[in-house]
């Protein structure tokens, strides 16, 4: 069997021949090859699924469900030209068409998303990161396939042992007569020998076993395992060719931490984010708590006072002003105070951390010697084994102000950074 692209490996082939079941799961580590074998697999039940009832591809969110299900079932190349041309989809649209099927598109992002599936008489479905699924809704979904012969394909990055995912179901496969196939990164020939190698290198502890080996492990210890003092924190920043943003997490009683954050060439060529200043306020410490608007005013002066790496400019006004979401109150002083360019941060916590993890991996993110705050929250930062005992990676809400006003930076601004560091593998 072969896809557009050339031959399917054997794994491949076996899965998507065997792929018979009710339930049909293919799970394991990133570009492994299992999201086109499940993609073809729902081609092939697609063009033979039984009439009279819906047909539904879910997802997380709509942009999720076109760049994962549909961006490969419309490109040429992947499915061959004339199988391309028989599937549409708009990005954001409710309804899909594949092989002259009507598809509902149904996301699945929220503790709300259960009752989109109300009124649905399913034929069968297709669930791209099934992990990332509230479980409610998952079985909903697999109550609803009530068409005689309905199946389900789903995808699935590894994820904590303790998930519902392994629990409820990989677990019990045999039991439940549901098919599953398990996928490594070397599984993949199809992938360049030195992509290969430049993955390995991008992930370290947890995120290597989960997403180069594929293994459903629980997180412990410290987060940032890759982070070495030595190596991140330097004395010296480069001239910064771009002022990305300072990012702020919040805080009245706790600490108040804001980081300023660029783009540069270090002295060895390579492009870098680095955390050029951070201004915080701990009014423990200080004993005093601070207003929103003597907050914005310390802001202020803070930037106003921070030099220019290898010039001799005074002074810096980031492109962005990054805060976190639930300070609506100081978001709005600083909207009173005629700041530019305020947006709520993007708080999707895993995908943040796993970032902040590959940049220190792959050595692109280094941190000045004078943000103190931060260098000393970085090695305590750790994973809540309470939570992942129930399944969830959850980091320790301890001393962590600092390292969520850089997760917050580095994952809302990656639109304007990822084209200076193009290869920099961030699992979705």
């Amino acid at each position: 069997m072969a896809t557009a692209e050339g031959l399917l490996s054997p794994k491949q082939a076996q899965s998507i021949a065997q792929a018979d079941a009710w339930l049909n799961i293919w799970e394991g580590s990133v570009r492994s090859g299992k999201t086109i074998s499940s993609l073809l697999r729902w081609l092939m039940y697609v063009a033979t699924a039984p009439r009279g009832g819906d047909l539904t591809v879910t997802g997380r969110t709509y942009d999720t469900v076109s760049r994962n299900v549909f961006g490969p079932l419309m490109d040429p190349a992947v499915v061959g030209p004339q199988v391309a041309k028989l599937v549409s989809y708009t990005r954001g649209s409710s309804v899909a068409s594949i092989l002259g099927r009507q598809i509902e598109v149904i996301t699945a992002n929220d503790a709300r998303a259960e009752g989109r599936l109300r009124g649905l008489t399913g034929a069968g479905a297709y669930v791209d990161e099934l992990t990332l699924m509230p479980k409610d809704f998952f079985s909903r979904l697999v109550d609803r396939q009530s068409i005689a012969g309905a199946k389900i394909f789903a995808t699935t990055n590894p994820d904590n042992p303790a998930h519902w995912v392994k629990k409820d179901w990989l677990n019990r496969a045999l039991e439940l007569g549901i098919r599953t196939w398990h996928f490594t990164l070397d599984d993949n020939p199809a992938l360049p020998a030195e992509y290969v190698a430049r993955m390995k290198r991008a992930y370290t502890g947890l995120w290597y076993r989960r997403y180069i080996l594929g293994h459903w492990v629980q997180s412990e210890g410290a987060i940032y395992e890759a982070f070495d003092e030595k190596r991140h924190v330097v004395q010296q920043l480069p001239r910064i060719d771009r002022w990305l943003c300072d990012a702020i997490d919040y805080g009245t009683v706790n600490p108040f931490s804001d980081l300023l954050i660029g783009l540069g060439t270090g002295a060895d060529d390579v492009q870098r984010l680095y955390v050029v200043s951070e201004y915080r306020h701990d009014s423990r410490q200080a004993r005093r708590q601070m207003t929103d608007a003597e907050y914005s005013q310390a802001r202020r002066r803070w930037l106003a006072g921070t030099p220019h790496p290898q010039t001799n400019i005074i002074g810096v006004q980031p492109e962005w002003t990054v805060v976190d979401p639930s300070a609506a109150s100081f978001i709005e002083q600083l909207f009173r105070d005629q700041v530019g360019n305020v947006t709520p941060a993007d708080n999707s916590v895993i995908d943040g951390i796993r970032g902040v993890a590959s940049l220190f991996a792959a050595d692109r993110l280094h941190v000045h010697e004078s943000c103190t705050g931060l260098i000393d929250e970085l090695p305590g930062y750790s994973w809540d084994d309470a939570a992942a005992e129930k399944g969830e990676d959850k980091p320790i809400k301890k001393d962590d102000h600092s390292c969520d006003a850089l997760r917050y930076g580095t994952r809302t601004t990656e639109a304007l950074w990822r084209p200076y560091i193009p290869h920099l593998e961030v699992a979705a």
